[in-house]
């Protein structure tokens, strides 16, 4: 796979699809309420990198073709997605996304819930009216993950009690579960076969996990990803290079790195320090070998699939989540 792939170089094979499905996620949102019609113009300017809809179409694509459902699939994640994204920033008290105000930085906590719950029942109502029910049931299956990872993560922060296997959990749910569950509705959406949708699922599974870990990465500007940035340490999130460096350090340096990440997060020096001893541990290599372990996996499984353009587009899809550099 050659180097340096950017996103619009993959879209390229189903570009007229993204747009045709940006025009379709555009009038699923549209409501009779002036203030939600224009908060919803304000999220749909400012949507990221249409990941998750590539994966969608790409999966669609691995034994079968892109179809209306395909389309509503896509939509329904993008819907759920967003959904959480905008409560995810209420409860993290978030003012920015993406480098833009969050919903509740302009409109207020209250009017952000209310958005994100009109956001979440359009999802059920155009799956449940077009009785895609194998789509819902795969989506609702991200979302329980995903709200069950970020509980488990606020519960073990708060005593940085965090092992690997608890950590793969919750990265697992937190963020896998979601690519996943775009492969996963992608491939239903054209092909009706449990045993290959799970192993979409588990590619897309794998993806999310290497995807997670890039993020890791780059808070100790690892990879090419610039500036170290602590912010992850600031946050006492207990990421895999940290995890690695504290189940491999000395008691007396253990004590060490717990203490100055629950006490001195906030002192620049002190997030500095730990950023080195992460380092010189081994814990950035370590999580580097991980994330190329998971994408060896996902594309082992991938090569069950026959070739053709769904499969070499989740194949440059997979290099891209661990060579981007943001």
């Amino acid at each position: 796979m050659a180097a340096g792939i950017t996103l619009n170089d993959i879209q390229k094979t189903i570009e007229p699809q993204i747009q045709l499905f940006e025009s379709k996620f555009k009038e699923s949102v549209r409501s009779k309420v002036p203030l939600l019609d224009r908060i919803m113009y304000y999220i749909v300017q400012r949507k990221g990198k249409q990941m998750r809809p590539m994966f969608v179409f790409f999966s669609a694509k691995l034994m079968g073709n892109i179809t209306e459902t395909t389309y509503r699939g896509a939509a329904l994640i993008e819907l759920l997605h967003t959904a959480t994204l905008i409560h995810d920033d209420v409860v993290d008290d978030a003012y920015e996304r993406r480098g833009f105000f969050s919903v509740n930085a302009l409109w207020k906590n209250k009017v952000a819930v209310l958005v994100g719950d009109y956001l979440l029942s359009k999802g059920l109502l155009l799956a449940i009216d077009n009785q895609d029910f194998t789509l819902l049931q795969v989506v609702s299956k991200a979302v329980k993950d995903m709200s069950e990872g970020e509980l488990l993560q606020m519960e073990r922060s708060r005593s940085l009690n965090l092992d690997e296997p608890v950590y793969f959990d919750i990265i697992r749910k937190k963020t896998a579960s979601l690519i996943a569950s775009a492969c996963a509705v992608g491939f239903a959406s054209s092909v009706n076969d449990a045993k290959w949708q799970q192993m979409v699922w588990d590619i897309g599974e794998k993806i999310g996990i290497a995807f997670q870990i890039r993020d890791d990465l780059f808070d100790f500007g690892a990879e090419d990803a610039g500036k170290p940035k602590g912010i992850d340490i600031k946050e006492k999130k207990l990421t895999l290079p940290v995890i690695y460096a504290i189940n491999n350090a000395s008691a007396a340096d253990r004590r060490w790195l717990i203490y100055t990440i629950k006490n001195q997060h906030n002192n620049k020096q002190k997030v500095a320090e730990v950023i080195d001893f992460v380092w010189n541990s081994g814990g950035i290599q370590y999580a580097q070998e991980a994330m190329h372990r998971y994408r060896k996996e996902a594309l082992a499984l991938l090569a069950q699939f026959p070739q053709g353009e769904g499969r070499t587009g989740l194949e440059q899809l997979i290099w891209f989540t661990i060579e981007r550099k943001k």
